[in-house]
């Protein structure tokens, strides 16, 4: 397969960011190219690898000159071939862009590496960069030791079905990319080049050799270890680097002097929905819930046990020959007394007699082990099982850590105390025993279900038939009654009794697993301050919270989840009520002070459009810092983002200085999922990197805490309003007021084949008889758009709004462009946008227009569309003052050049194969032939296009 780019590849300069050049990206992707080339004809496959050039070839000609001649040429080539060439000619698109993609993070990882080389020009956005920033602009060693006192950076793992790449597919990629490191490290020594070459080529002989369709849907346990591979791929090695990277950064800018008493926080925490998030989704239930929580915890033992093996092996200092502080000596001899009867543990005693440091790790290690079977144990009883033996809790593990640290410290080996050891204490630090903190999520009405059940039979009260106000004083007063009293929960329903049986587990789980292994119960469409309170009488029964000594304790925390538009007008009247409720004030202090807030970035773009939902968004966390402030309470922001601009994605570091002004406040949380977990902790350096942009995004724009932080124009926020209603009413002409326009939806995208592909254990509509856009879900919405090149939620109303809004006023337009200039906010949004624009091909939209049944709805509505379109890339493009869509972002406009070839071709083979299939279907086939050649395209034009939903 040759290479034809659309337009000659640009020369790539340095944009204030690092940079690809041509040159060696290019060498690089020929050369993955005759690895492929090679593996089909040795296959017996050139033949579509010939097909796949002749198609690309017809394309990339048809993109020049737009010749009618040259798209009939493409279709009847398509038509000619049964369902098992396309199968075939598609796994080749699909293997090319899997292995670009390796390519492109291979060489941007060996420049980060040569450009992080010179001290004189460190990588922008680096730790380095970054606190030579903060020197520069008179930010003291003091003030950073402010900012990092509350420090705290959450990703949280979702099992979002986003992620169309089974497991297998992805360790064999990792092999594949771990080859081609070892090809740009061998450089032109022959030998280890040829052998890494060969390396290469077997595995990707095996790619071919493995299909990528999964064969049955995944389960939740499959989704639980799937999140859990990144950890022990990448994760625990990059969290421990990244927090060395930090610590170096900070003595090489501040100089030892400036930073002698600041003490790095180990404040990076993982938390996760896999296992946790039942909204909507049948099969997630207590029992995932709990074993989600066990499989994390064996991940983090395991990986505890594997380091204090390394250590042993280091920490050899003997008897005589070296010192021992008095605490670790006495901490040792208390254990040597607690296992003298453990009759495993004799030998131990007579072979590490003399290595004190290696004995107590021994000691040590075999305390995980009965730790781990003690919480194992416990499962079955939902009881934690007494083991004196056992480490109590995750901080009497690190004390023993602290301890041996502290004593290699005060006898001259402060070096050996701050590598592996220190390592291992940061680990511990931020996962427990615990892993990652487990979020829960239920729909609000499976609460006032429930509640109106037990208020029913326990007290015959008609919960549902009252008003607002009379819930919350029913509530309120439940809440402040003894512990004694409790609601009957014997007659109860089986619907109720799973809502219920969660709480239980919260209760079990936080006795064996620490109280840091669940987060926050999430409530997703909460539309009132009662449906708070609903969950903490329901948690109540499980005796999570009441009253202890006289005072309030809770064990559980509640973050309601604002999803939509009118949810988020509606939010201040809702927090307003809630915190005018006393018992819920209290209770939020007894846990902690903190109220959390979550988001929704997908279900509100989907909502109302991308203006509207940015805008609300913002206003959004501007009010929830005032409310919380106001009443005597710290807030942290839950950020519901997907891996698309059109569910709040984008670029970490430049999505956290997009924030409001103060509303960070040092804490960050945001959930991760499917290929955005793959493609940035898939490989540990990639996840250094990744993690380093997010954090000092985090430092920069928490910088509030310790001076004034500019506020923006009053200007801008008035424009911004006004764009945003405009915005949102094109969009919602466009997808509620249009006729025929779910139709449209429905036929002009692979929705529905999209629902077969077996990638998650999540139904795609939370009614599955509700065809509406309010049942469709987010990640399924974006999915289905981006597959069929509209991608249109990213974008629709930006356009419009923009031209409105200026009309022929010069000087408006100078108003957005100094917006574009000076707000942060506004440049993420229309930078944002031009992502999105760029992936959009309005001639491959026709195509799929021309699935409709109904032709003029079609092509009508796909005409909105184009026309909204061509606006917003006008528009954009005279506010930045640039030519061309990305042309501040050069890489990602060069690697879009080389996808375009093949990713065109691949729409017009899925459109094919939908007529195909979709005809076959209303003939009434029993076993459709075409069905996983269409699977396929999916992947593929998945892969090519680096996201999905």
């Amino acid at each position: 397969m040759n290479i034809h780019p659309l337009h000659p590849a640009p020369e790539l300069t340095d944009s204030g960011r690092w940079h690809i050049h041509e040159k060696e990206l290019g060498r690089a992707i020929r050369i993955m190219t005759a690895v492929l080339n090679r593996v089909l004809e040795s296959q017996g496959s050139g033949w579509a690898s010939r097909q796949a050039e002749c198609l690309q070839k017809s394309y990339a000609s048809l993109k020049r000159d737009g010749s009618r001649s040259r798209l009939r040429k493409i279709r009847e080539l398509i038509d000619t071939m049964n369902p098992g060439e396309l199968s075939q000619l598609i796994r080749v698109f699909n293997l090319y862009f899997s292995l670009l993609n390796i390519v492109e993070e291979s060489v941007s990882l060996q420049q980060r590496r040569e450009h992080g080389e010179h001290d004189s020009s460190p990588l922008p956005g680096s730790f380095h960069d970054t606190f030579r920033q903060l020197k520069n602009q008179g930010i003291q060693a003091d003030q950073l030791r402010q900012v990092f006192s509350g420090l705290l950076y959450q990703p949280v793992m979702t099992a979002h079905p986003t992620e169309a790449k089974r497991r297998i597919i992805k360790s064999i990629l990792r092999n594949i990319f771990l080859s081609q490191e070892q090809i740009l490290r061998a450089g032109h020594r022959t030998a280890e080049r040829k052998k890494a070459l060969a390396r290469m080529q077997q595995q990707v002989q095996v790619l071919w050799q493995t299909d990528e369709v999964r064969a049955k849907s995944m389960g939740v346990e499959d989704e639980i270890d799937t999140g859990l591979y990144f950890f022990t791929l990448s994760l625990f090695d990059a969290i421990t680097r990244t927090y060395r990277h930090m610590d170096q950064a900070l003595h090489d800018v501040y100089g030892q002097d400036g930073i002698q008493e600041l003490v790095l926080p180990s404040f990076i925490r993982f938390g996760s929905w896999i296992g946790g998030d039942r909204d909507g989704n049948p099969n997630v239930t207590a029992g995932t819930t709990e074993q989600a929580l066990l499989m994390q915890a064996q991940t983090v033992f395991q990986e505890y046990i594997r380091r204090i093996d390394a250590l042993r092996s280091q920490l050899c200092h003997s008897t005589g020959l070296a010192s021992f502080s008095d605490d670790f000596v006495q901490r040792l001899e208390q254990d040597r007394q607690q296992f003298a009867l453990e009759p495993d543990l004799n030998l131990a005693e007579m072979q590490f007699i003399q290595e004190p440091y290696r004995h107590k790790l021994y000691l040590m290690r075999y305390r995980l082990e009965r730790t781990l079977r003690k919480v194992l144990a416990g499962r079955k009883k939902h009881i934690s099982c007494h083991d004196q033996l056992a480490y109590p809790s995750a901080g009497s593990f690190h004390a023993d850590l602290a301890s041996i640290q502290q004593s290699l410290t005060e006898h001259g080996d402060g070096e050996i105390a701050g590598g592996e050891l220190l390592d291992l204490m940061r680990l511990v630090e931020s996962f427990g025993f615990h892993l990652m903190q487990l979020d829960i999520r239920q729909e609000s009405s499976r609460h006032s279900a429930a509640i109106a059940e037990l208020l029913n039979t326990s007290l015959g009260i008609d919960y549902l038939a009252m008003d607002e106000q009379e819930r919350l004083e029913t509530l309120a007063r439940l809440l402040s009654l003894p512990e004694a009293f409790s609601l009957d929960t014997s007659r109860v329903s089986s619907s109720t009794r799973e809502v219920m049986q969660v709480f239980d587990v919260i209760a079990a789980m936080r006795g064996m697993l620490g109280s840091e292994c669940f987060g926050q119960y999430v409530i997703s469409m909460t539309h009132q301050a009662s449906h708070v309170l609903e969950v903490l009488v329901l948690a109540k029964q499980s005796g999570l919270l009441g009253h202890l000594g006289g005072r309030w304790f809770c064990h559980i925390q509640v973050s309601p989840l604002f999803e939509t538009i009118d949810d988020l007008h509606r939010m201040d009247e809702v927090l307003a009520s809630l915190f005018a409720q006393k018992v819920y004030i209290d209770l939020v202090r007894a846990s902690g002070n903190t109220q959390e807030i979550m988001l929704g970035y997908s279900d509100s773009s989907k909502d109302g459009g991308i203006m509207a939902s940015a805008w609300e968004l913002y206003k959004a966390q501007q009010m929830i810092v005032k409310q919380t402030r106001a009443n005597g309470l710290e807030s942290r922001i839950f950020h519901g983002r997907g891996g698309t601009i059109g569910r709040g994605g984008g670029p970490t570091h430049e999505a956290i200085l997009a924030q409001p002004p103060d509303t960070v406040q040092g804490r960050i949380k945001f959930t991760e999922q499917g290929e955005v977990l793959f493609y940035r902790y898939n490989n540990m350096e990639t996840a250094v990197y990744e993690l380093t942009m997010g954090i000092t995004g985090l430092i920069k724009t928490s910088l509030g805490l310790v001076r004034p932080t500019p506020q923006p124009d009053e200007r801008y926020l008035a424009v911004m309003a006004e764009l945003a209603a405009i915005g949102e009413k094109h969009y919602r002409y466009l997808t509620e007021k249009t006729p025929g326009f779910m139709d449209y939806f429905y036929q002009s995208t692979p929705l529905r084949e999209i629902s077969r592909m077996n990638i998650g254990s999540r139904p795609s509509h939370r009614n599955q008889s509700d065809r509406s856009k309010k049942s469709v879900r987010a990640i399924a919405w974006i999915f289905s758009w981006a597959q069929s090149r509209q991608t249109f939620p990213a974008w629709y109303g930006i356009g419009s709004s923009l031209a409105e809004w200026v009309g022929s006023d010069p000087e408006r337009l100078a108003l957005l462009r100094e917006m574009y200039a000076n707000w942060p906010f506004f440049r993420n949004l229309l930078s944002n946008a031009q992502m999105a624009l760029r992936k959009t091909d309005i001639a491959i939209a026709r195509e799929y227009a021309g699935l409709c049944d109904d032709h003029a709805m079609a092509e009508h509505i796909w005409s909105m569309i184009a026309q909204e379109y061509h606006t917003c890339v006008e528009w954009v493009l005279r506010i930045a003052c640039t030519e061309r869509l990305l042309e501040d972002h050069q890489v990602l406009d060069y690697s879009m050049a080389w996808r375009d070839n093949f990713i065109g071709p691949l729409n017009y083979i899925q459109t094919a194969l939908l007529k195909k299939l979709r005809a076959s279907e209303t003939a009434g086939a029993d076993d459709n032939a075409w069905d996983k050649p269409i699977l396929r395209s999916i992947n593929a034009i998945a892969a090519g296009m680096r996201n999905t939903g």
